[in-house]
This record gives structure tokens, C-alpha cells and sequence, in this order.
């Protein structure tokens, strides 16, 4: 069951990737004690700055570089030689400036979605040791990257994700009417990936599964069928060491399969979410007459037209407590959270290990 995974030049002692949650689920705390227990720990660049000693409503890109470097920072703190990497979407504004952020703070991985990252080797072109993983939902998205990175930087990715939209949590790279419809093969695109760059290019592409992973025998389902390791990240929310407040974490131990579903969100993505309250979350931005307070994503119908709600503001009240007008992202598996634990005790459970294993085991760089 225990197998390592490498990325770039990055070995990591388990299988296994944080998935980035924003707005500040997945901060430094969660990805360094990921991180310590011998995954990667990932810390989500996406409005990071919010709910930070630097933000106040003019300076919101400002904020966001101030922060991820502090979060970074933090989570090194916590593991030292641990792999920490971050989670930037293509989507948001100030994408360029939060990937050179990241490198510049010491990020040894950067997972980008929700979008085509189609210049990220020129973003990071002074940080070359940085493995680079775009997530995909298809072998045509892979291949768009990888032709586009190697004509354009002589550079390919250094693991791919692929990232179910039937499942996954957060925004989806994937239109609505093609989700749910039961004709996705996650698995089926996790060897159509591998199998694309063994042909086109001679390599073994680390290829990471993601979305609907909860428990070992999701993992070990996945790396059965070919992927090389998984991403989780709802399954991370009910930790102690989750940066998001009590009340977040207590609306995924209280929600049913039928509370999730999908939303579309104002960046043009669908994304899934708990769905209770998202009139609640509209009325709330009407109710103040919010006017597009950050300009955080680069394309936005709220910002265009206020149609929808601000979603990066809607997604920090939720992180911060307040879950009845914020929004909470989640994957289809959330309503399986039946308690609070901790991270040592999911990687106990997902690979077998006695206490302290994991971190006589931990990452290194």
C-alpha cells in the first residue's frame, strides 16, 4: 500500500497531494502538518490575503502577495523539510504575481487549474527546480499543455492531475451539462495521460488522481487502476489543524449527499458546493449594495453585471465562521465527515501506520 512519489526533484515519503481549498481553508497550517506527515501540503493562493493583518479594501492584490509569504513561511515552520507546494488558478487576476510569489517564498510545487496554465514555465522561469503540475480533466487538455510548454519552453509538466468533475470539490474545469451525466472515466484519463506522454515523449508522467478520494480503499482503488498517487482535500476540512473556523468544518459534519450539488460561479466555472444557503449568499451582496470589491477574478459577471454574488468574499465568510451568507465548497464525499480529527490520524488510517511513523518518514525536498 505504501508507495513514494516523486515530482521533479521532490521525493514525498506518501502518495498523496493536499488539495488546495480556498479562501484560506488550506493555509499554512493545514499544508504543514500535511507536509510533516509525508505528504504535500499545499496552501491555496486564491484571496489568501483576505482574512489578514494586510488587507483593507484598497489593497487587496497587495495583501494577497503579503500573505501567501507568510503562509508559506508558516507551514515551513511546521515542516521543515517537508514538501510544500501551492494551488494558483489560472483565473484569478493576479495568477502571475501569486506564481512568482510562490517560488520566491519557497515553494517547491505549483498545482495550477481552473483554466489553462498555458505560460506558468515562463512565470517560474528563475525558479527551475519548482515542479510544475497543471490539473486536467481530459487527455485533450493534457496534450494542449504539454505541446504548448515544450514548443514554447522546452519544459513539460513534472506530474499531471486529473481531476473528475463528477466528484471534485471547488471549481470545476469542466462545462455543467457534461458533469453528472455518468460518461466520465476518471481512470480511464488517468492511463489515457500516462499513456499520451510514454508515446509522445518516452516518459513516465507522474499522473495524481483527484476528486471523490475519501478513504484507503479509494487510494488503493486509485493506484490500482494506474494513477500514481491522489489528491484529497475535503476529507482534510474536519481536521484540527484546517484553517478554516469551527462553524466551516461543522457544516460538512452536518450536511447529506443531497445538501451538495453544483453552482455556477461568477468566474464562469461551474463548482460544487453546499447548496443550502446559496440564496442566502446572492441576498447578502444585494442586501449591501457590494459593487465588485477586490477585482479578483480576471473574467466575472458580478463584476460585469452583478449577476451572481462576489465569490471571493463569499467564500471568506464562510472560511471565517459565518456559513449561513458564505459559501462553502466541498466534493461529493463531504457528507462522510463524522468527526473532528486530525491530520496524523488520516494518514495513520489511509496507509496502515502506527503512531509517529509518518513522521520518522517525513518529506523531503
Amino acid at each position: 500500500m505504501i508507495k513514494t512519489l516523486t515530482i521533479g526533484k521532490h521525493r514525498i515519503s506518501y502518495p498523496l497531494i493536499q488539495g488546495g481549498m480556498g479562501v484560506r481553508v488550506s493555509g499554512g497550517r493545514l499544508a504543514g502538518h500535511v507536509a510533516r506527515c509525508g505528504g504535500v501540503g499545499i496552501v491555496a493562493t486564491a484571496g489568501i490575503g483576505i482574512n489578514s493583518s494586510y488587507y483593507s479594501e484598497s489593497n487587496y492584490f497587495a495583501a494577497n502577495a503579503q500573505a501567501l509569504h507568510d503562509e508559506i513561511r508558516k507551514a515551513y515552520e511546521i515542516a521543515p523539510e517537508g514538501v510544500i507546494g501551492t494551488n494558483c488558478m489560472v483565473a484569478v487576476s493576479d495568477y502571475d504575481e501569486l506564481v512568482r510569489v510562490s517560488c520566491a517564498a519557497g515553494a517547491k510545487i505549483i498545482i495550477s487549474g481552473a483554466g489553462l496554465p498555458l505560460n506558468l514555465p515562463a512565470l517560474t522561469a528563475d525558479y527551475p527546480d519548482v515542479a510544475l503540475v497543471p490539473i486536467v480533466s481530459s487527455v485533450k487538455a493534457a496534450e494542449l499543455i504539454a505541446r504548448k510548454w515544450k514548443k514554447g519552453y522546452d519544459r513539460l509538466p513534472d506530474a499531471v492531475i486529473v481531476e473528475d468533475p463528477d466528484t471534485a470539490g471547488g471549481h470545476l474545469g469542466e462545462k455543467p451539462e457534461n458533469i453528472g451525466t455518468g460518461q466520465y472515466d476518471q481512470y480511464a484519463t488517468v492511463r489515457g495521460v500516462k499513456a499520451y506522454f510514454r508515446e509522445a515523449f518516452g516518459i513516465d508522467m507522474p499522473v495524481i488522481a483527484a476528486g471523490g478520494i475519501w478513504d484507503r480503499a479509494d487510494v488503493r482503488h486509485a493506484l490500482e487502476q494506474g494513477a500514481d498517487g491522489v489528491q484529497m482535500a475535503s476529507r482534510f476540512v474536519c481536521t484540527e489543524e484546517c484553517d478554516a473556523e469551527d462553524s466551516y468544518k461543522q457544516a460538512y459534519l452536518q450536511c447529506r449527499p443531497e445538501d451538495i450539488g453544483l453552482i455556477m460561479s461568477p468566474a464562469g466555472l461551474p463548482g460544487r458546493a453546499i447548496r443550502a444557503n446559496i440564496d442566502a449568499v446572492r441576498q447578502r451582496d444585494l442586501d449591501h449594495g457590494v459593487i465588485c470589491p477586490s477585482g479578483c477574478l480576471k473574467k466575472c459577471t458580478y463584476k460585469e453585471g452583478q449577476d451572481r454574488f462576489c465569490i471571493v468574499h463569499a467564500l471568506d465568510r464562510a472560511q471565517r465562521g459565518d456559513v449561513e451568507t458564505g459559501l462553502v465548497f466541498c466534493g461529493t464525499n463531504a457528507w462522510k465527515a463524522d468527526r473532528i480529527t486530525t491530520v496524523q490520524a488520516i494518514f495513520d488510517e489511509l496507509f496502515d501506520l502506527a503512531d509517529g511513523v509518518p513522521l520518522e518518514r517525513a518529506a523531503n525536498g
